[in-house]
């Protein structure tokens, strides 16, 4: 063989390595964003598993708005019914899933507003610990979503980084989204003491 040869041979060799280093990479920070994902959809859940326990409890212990419970049900079952894969995290997509968490949150939020007018309601047990349980549940989505949006910096970073995102090219690795604020979230709350 000659000296061009093996420098070439060498050349690929030391390529190829590379080329599956940076693959192999890749999917364990893939792979990291489908896990952190699945821990934000079990907080998501965890979530909607307790509204059922909280309306049935609202209704028993007071004559309740029906329009205000009727928001809860609706927007639970409009936010349990957008389920994204890992593959499918997409800005619009993560935006789209959002929305309909955003909607459950605010009709949650009126609910318990709702709910500061009923003094037997805010006295029951069951109602005291459903609403401890959603106030951590809700601590337990924002870290989810902290650790997700984590994850997915540092994967995109990779995605986007040369030679890096050759390999990503080549083997169909895409950018993920991000959990952002919603827009209601961009204006501060109005308090009125009146």
């Amino acid at each position: 063989m000659s000296r061009t040869t093996i420098i070439v041979v060498v050349v690929l060799v030391l390529l190829g390595m590379y080329g599956c280093s940076s693959y192999n990479g890749l999917v364990e920070k893939d792979t990291a964003v489908e896990k952190t994902w699945g821990n934000v959809q079990t907080q998501y859940q965890r979530r909607a598993d307790l509204i059922p326990n909280l309306v049935r409890t609202v209704q028993g212990a007071a004559n309740f708005e029906k329009s205000t419970l009727q928001a809860v049900i609706s927007a639970r079952a409009n936010a349990t019914g957008i389920n994204l894969n890992a593959d499918q995290l997409t800005p619009e997509n993560i935006q789209k899933f959002q929305a309909a968490q955003d909607q459950l949150s605010g009709s949650l939020s009126r609910l318990l507003a709702v709910a500061e007018n009923y003094p037997q309601l805010r006295a029951t047990q069951n109602f005291s610990d459903l609403q401890a349980q959603l106030e951590g549940t809700e601590n337990r989505i924002t870290v989810a979503r902290n650790d997700f949006n984590q994850v997915v910096g540092d994967y995109n970073q990779s995605v986007r980084s040369f030679p890096n995102n050759i390999f990503a090219g080549i083997f169909g690795f895409q950018r993920r989204g991000f959990f952002e604020a919603s827009q209601a979230a961009q204006s501060a709350p109005t308090v009125d003491f009146k």
